[in-house]
């Protein structure tokens, strides 16, 4: 019987540092248990759950912790659309496979938690998970920025938040604390605490104890305007080119992704430059190059490159305000010809 499991929502808009957080969570995992991590994306291309498994698979000093971490993915959109039936099925297949001691939820920074939560909350989950604090990573600096402030998913993000982390504090103006508190009292929740990190360093203590939230959530009605979602790409064999591509659109952005063959290996150092002069919202890959396996993590500009232990494959997802038909030549002079 699978009964009572602690179950965390880790949530935060685009870039904020989410999978950084929930690294850093699964660093002070147990070495007695069993975590299951559920992700969602945005895009179709599901990189996450590589980047997560290939970084917390460098600790070579226990590797049957290693074997303890069960992730799998929701890509294509927010996870909690079409009566939830996308992010129920995962989470079953998710729970019969791991029989875990903690689940952990990353929703996409562009997804609704309130209705994941009421997902989670639904009856058939009612003796089978345990809800805790639902953990929202808020970067301060964007209070100045009305795309933010009027966006109705970053404000649902605060509004359901247990903790309230002002992620990435080192980059703080003088007043940027003070702004990210008014702020969540403005939107109702002055008993809410607010507390500061840097590169989502967060203590294991942050998980533990009741969710708020789950009592007092109301429905948030939303509409999407994603495309049709295509989930198949991910286990789709690829063709003769070597790759395969898909995009997607929704929330106001817009993403494209990319998935090629264990054969295709990357200059590093001309996907280094090309990376660095994307001007777009967000960019996550892992790709297997010249030198190595690496993610690459690009957000407001700072790009964040990490060697792995492992990836089956190369991907790269792109989320921006529209989509530029020329970088596909670009990261196809990227590839190494033999």
């Amino acid at each position: 019987m699978i009964k009572a499991v602690p179950t965390n929502i880790i949530t935060g808009f685009l870039g904020v540092g989410k999978t950084s957080a929930l690294l850093h969570l699964l660093e002070q995992k147990p070495s007695n248990e069993c975590w299951a991590i559920l992700i969602n994306e945005f895009g179709e291309i599901g990189i996450d759950g590589a980047l997560v498994k290939g970084t917390y698979s460098n600790n070579k000093s226990n590797p049957d912790n290693v074997q303890k971490i069960f992730i799998k993915e929701v890509p294509g959109g927010c996870m909690c659309c079409s009566a939830g039936l996308p992010m129920q099925i995962a989470l079953n297949q998710l729970l019969a496979q791991s029989k875990p001691d903690r689940l952990l939820i990353e929703p996409t920074g562009l997804g609704h938690p309130v209705e994941v939560m009421q997902t989670l909350s639904a009856e058939h989950y009612q003796d089978v998970l345990d809800i805790q604090r639902t953990i929202t990573l808020v970067d301060a600096r964007k209070l100045s920025d009305p795309r933010y402030t009027s966006h109705a998913t970053f404000n649902q993000q605060i509004d359901i938040g247990d903790v309230i982390v002002g992620n990435k504090c080192d980059l703080y103006g003088e007043n940027e604390e003070e702004n990210l508190k008014r702020y969540v009292v403005k939107r109702g929740k002055p008993t809410t605490p607010v507390i500061l990190c840097e590169h989502g360093v967060l203590p294991f203590a942050i998980l533990q104890g009741k969710s708020e939230a789950l009592v007092e959530m109301k429905a948030h009605a939303h509409h999407h305007h994603n495309s049709e979602p295509s989930p198949s790409i991910n286990e789709q064999a690829f063709p003769d080119s070597g790759f395969l591509k898909i995009e997607n659109e929704g929330e106001g952005f817009k993403a494209v992704g990319w998935r090629f063959s264990p054969s295709i290996e990357f200059n590093r150092y001309a996907l280094l430059a090309w990376i660095n002069k994307l001007e777009v919202e967000r960019l996550k890959a892992v790709m297997i190059t010249s030198a190595g396996i690496f993610s690459y993590n690009l957000a407001d500009g700072n790009l964040v490159e990490r060697e792995l232990s492992e990836c089956a494959e190369s991907k790269i997802e792109i989320i921006a305000a529209n989509v530029n038909t020329k970088w596909d030549a670009e990261l196809a002079d990227c590839v190494i010809t033999n």
